[in-house]
């Protein structure tokens, strides 16, 4: 009976971690697209024409 419960608790934990890694990717793949769309559509100052930009850093 323990072996059966070990094999079920692997595969629970396996699905798991394939389940949060999956959601990682489309995350991450929407901070790319949103710091694409904000590297693209940079605006200029109101002095001297010098970029600003869309983060603080």
């Amino acid at each position: 009976m323990m072996p059966v419960l070990l094999v079920l608790l692997l595969a629970v934990v396996l699905f798991g971690v394939g389940f949060l890694v999956k959601a990682l990717w489309w995350i991450a793949l929407a901070v790319l697209v949103v710091w694409l769309l904000g590297f693209l559509f940079h605006r200029t100052g109101a002095t001297g024409g010098h970029r600003t930009h869309w983060y603080r850093w």
